[in-house]
């Protein structure tokens, strides 16, 4: 299960902004998506991702990236970010 990953990493960002921010500053290891994030809310998120090569792993709903991110709320996107 991918979400293993972001669940025992112990630097991440939570949120497409964050995401963005972290990809812009050559931080990241690999990027999650929520399948049901809204379009235009990841679009840019994934086309940068893409571009530049950042693996980009999928987690069925929002709900489920938040709580394996820690947080109460659903997250769109959230990112590993290297040690």
């Amino acid at each position: 299960m991918p979400l293993s990953l972001i669940k025992k990493a112990k630097k991440k960002v939570v949120g497409t902004k964050q995401t963005l921010k972290a990809i812009e500053k050559g931080k990241v290891e690999k990027v999650y998506v929520a399948k049901d994030a809204e379009a235009h809310v990841v679009k840019d998120l994934l086309e940068k991702c893409q571009a530049i090569g950042i693996e980009v792993a999928y987690v069925d709903t929002m709900a489920e990236l938040g709580k394996a991110c820690g947080i109460d709320v659903g997250a769109a996107s959230a990112a590993i970010i290297e040690s």
